[in-house]
């Protein structure tokens, strides 16, 4: 007879806490210098796609359009009206995304994953993403320290790619 652990059970729980941040290891950033804007592969868009300003005026995620593009740090940014793409242009770090648009946690712990646009919070006025919504739950039970442990972090992952 076979049986299986409880769904409270401290080895489960301790797999499912590891399982993304091992996701997150093996994804993080590769060996080439690091790009301080976090871009798709084809097409350099940031936020992969997704209109930064809406996170703002809309409160949710919203895909960009190609008809409202503007580039930025050597990458495409897309807005879903003419309205978000003039406000980016006239304030681009107000909008744009921390840590270039890497996840938010993955800086925390010294690396830079990609992100979840659908994975994001906004504090203090600012926009921040994660790699996936299981991750972004991490990073809501400290959001202050992880926050402080990515601030600190930044400059070295710039700096060092």
């Amino acid at each position: 007879m076979r049986h299986s652990l409880p769904p409270t059970h401290p080895i489960r729980t301790l797999a499912a806490g590891l399982l993304p941040l091992l996701a997150l290891v093996l994804f993080a950033g590769t060996a080439h210098a690091l790009d301080p804007i976090n871009k798709t592969w084809f097409g350099d868009l940031a936020v992969k796609g997704y209109d930064p300003v809406a996170y703002f005026n809309e409160g949710k995620p919203v895909e960009g359009s190609e008809a409202y593009e503007y580039e930025w740090k050597d990458a495409t940014w897309r807005f879903a009206n003419a309205e978000n793409r003039a406000e980016f242009i006239d304030a681009p770090e107000k909008f744009a995304p921390q840590y270039g648009g890497y996840c938010a946690y993955a800086v925390s712990q010294g690396v830079t994953a990609d992100i979840d646009p659908e994975a994001w919070k906004i504090v203090n006025g600012k926009l921040y993403l994660n790699v996936s919504q299981s991750i972004q739950r991490t990073w809501e039970r400290s959001i202050k320290g992880y926050i402080r442990k990515a601030d600190a972090n930044w400059p070295r992952i710039l700096k060092e790619g």
